[in-house]
């Protein structure tokens, strides 16, 4: 086969980010916008030796789970990688992506599995779902004014107005933004040149005060003829807060570091509500958030407090309990756990999170929470070491809880909770591969697997997320076995995962990062994982070949950590 070759494939099932997989002449091709059952007239895009990339010339037959999308541009925007699935069938595929990756990645058993794993929470309605949005500006090719989404993997604008996954408000607002630019003659910032003004428009949403935050952000330091964008924006109903953010640097990076309010308040506040039982029935109990534009905050109100509730419920508080919030962002977790519990404990490394922390515990009348700024992997340490022995309910917590990002906790944190001994540890994850290396280590510390349920936070995306309870091995739960030291297979490791799995994990967890399968070799022997007898490395410890970067290698052990060889 060639590239550009078409042929005929039958896709048989899905990858992690909702691309379809097939198997063509003993090929695995991964093909964007195909779902499983689809039957595909596919074009050969990239091929490598065992596997390949293509795209979709022609369904000629549509998978059952095919459905219209209700947004017109959705494969050109590529932000709903699996709207064309049908619902139910998108948190089925979320479902086993999380089971999948506890199988391989983690290592437990298909028994284990079926025992703990609970069905996928869904939303009532999977669409004007997101509480935040974030519009690039910019012009098209005829020199057009547009506002839109970045195509997927690239800095070209795709115009859009109306988001079907956001608030309606937002048409309103981007035209207000855009009709004050023109008639104030102000440039869209250009990456190319590094000219103009306007980077991006945030706008952020109550959805229960039905609050409205607009934030500007500038390639300068102040906005021309302000009153008219204020005179604007204030006509919109719910318009609380309006500022602009500076942002002078060439990055990608989108928010600046200083916010200057121009009209109403600095932030705008929102509550996330309690939904206790398996139908999540909303109860009269909700905390308020202050919600500044750098804030932290979960774009799905629905499903936030179904995540969070979830968590709640397994943290199984009785209001005796300490409990230590690690990576709490501006704590929304916390918060809710100290209404049930006896004193919390909240980490979290960005300082304006931690202030912001503090007042949301201020306003809500919480005063049983305390907010550490520094690295949970640095902070929990230091405190278990400077109380154990001293304080046992503080160096020794009832219940940990965890919501780490997409890399998951730190080793020395993981190492630490199992030195701390919780009684129970709750983990909420947003990458279900980095879930699955961490809940290996904790249940090899002395945990037990208890309770999985995957919670769609994003609809129409391959995203999902956790919530897993653990809780301490009993003296009788452990098994007496005997094992020949002599039948074990010293190269084990070697089996974990192929090379091309470790190029796999490396590029979808290090934007796109490319490695060689020389690379990998390399590291791997550091690490003292016996190679392959074929492997062509060189014969002479002398001859010249290229070496594998810091950068690079420090990927490819976290890809052998995730997969358990090292």
């Amino acid at each position: 086969m060639n590239k550009n070759d078409c042929f005929k494939l039958k896709i048989t099932d899905m990858g992690v980010d909702g691309e379809g997989i097939g198997k063509y002449d003993g090929m695995t091709f991964f093909v964007k916008d195909a779902l499983i059952g689809d039957e595909i007239l596919a074009r050969a895009l990239k091929l490598k030796k065992n596997y390949g990339y293509a795209r979709v010339e022609e369904i000629l037959t549509p998978s059952p789970y095919r459905v219209e999308p209700k947004c017109p541009i959705h494969r050109q925007c590529g932000g709903c990688q699996i709207q064309a699935l049908s619902y139910e069938k998108q948190l089925e595929f979320k479902g086993e992506k999380v089971r999948n990756n506890l199988l391989r990645i983690g290592g437990f058993s298909e028994e284990e599995l079926d025992q703990v794993m609970e069905p996928t929470v869904g939303m009532d309605e999977p669409y004007r779902y997101r509480n935040k949005a974030q519009f690039p500006v910019g012009k098209d090719k005829e020199g057009n004014l547009i506002t839109g989404f970045y195509a997927s993997r690239t800095h070209s604008i795709i115009p859009v107005t109306d988001c079907l996954l956001g608030v309606s408000e937002n048409e309103e607002i981007l035209l207000a933004v855009k009709n004050y630019m023109q008639k104030n003659h102000i440039e869209p910032y250009d990456e190319k040149t590094g000219k103009g003004l306007i980077r991006h428009v945030l706008i952020r949403f109550g959805f229960t005060t039905k609050e409205i935050m607009v934030c500007l952000i500038i390639n300068g330091t102040k906005l021309q003829n302000q009153k008219d964008l204020i005179d604007a924006l204030t006509k919109i109903d719910g318009m609380t807060s309006i500022s602009f953010n500076v942002n002078t640097r060439n990055t990608n990076v989108i928010l600046g570091d200083r916010t200057e309010c121009i009209w109403g308040q600095s932030y705008i506040t929102d509550y996330i509500h309690l939904r206790e039982g398996k139908d999540f029935t909303t109860t009269d109990t909700a905390i308020a958030y202050r919600i500044s534009p750098q804030s932290f905050y979960q774009v799905n109100p629905e499903q936030t407090e179904k995540l969070y509730s979830l968590a709640l419920e397994y943290a199984g508080l009785t209001g005796q309990e300490s409990v230590w919030d690690l990576y709490c962002g501006i704590g929304t977790i916390s918060l809710f756990l100290a209404q049930k519990a006896k004193q919390v404990y909240g980490v979290e490394i960005v300082p304006q999170a931690i202030e912001d922390a503090r007042n949301n515990a201020s306003i809500n009348g919480i005063t049983n929470a305390e907010f550490f700024v520094g690295k949970a992997e640095e902070v929990l340490p230091e405190f278990y070491e400077s109380h154990k022995g001293k304080d046992d309910t503080m160096s020794r917590p009832d219940v940990i809880v965890v919501d780490p990002p997409r890399k998951g906790c730190d080793r020395l944190c993981l190492d630490t909770i199992l030195k701390m001994q919780p009684v129970r540890v709750v983990y909420v994850s947003c990458d279900s591969a980095t879930l699955a290396r961490d809940l290996r280590i904790l249940c090899d510390g002395g945990y037990e697997l208890k309770k999985v349920r995957p919670v769609d936070q994003f609809a129409h995306t391959g995203h999902v997320e956790s919530v897993v309870l653990l809780s301490q091995q009993k003296a009788d739960d452990y098994l007496e076995v005997e094992i020949d030291l002599d039948e074990l297979d010293a190269t084990s490791a070697e089996t974990k995962a192929t090379y091309e799995e470790i190029k796999k994990y490396v590029a979808e967890h290090n934007d796109g990062m490319k490695v060689s399968n020389l690379y990998i070799a390399q590291v791997k022997k550091k690490c003292g994982i016996e190679l392959g007898q074929n492997f062509n490395l060189p014969k002479s410890e002398n001859a010249k070949q290229p070496q594998c970067p810091k950068e690079k290698e420090d990927a490819i052990v976290e890809a052998l950590k995730a997969f358990q060889m090292i």
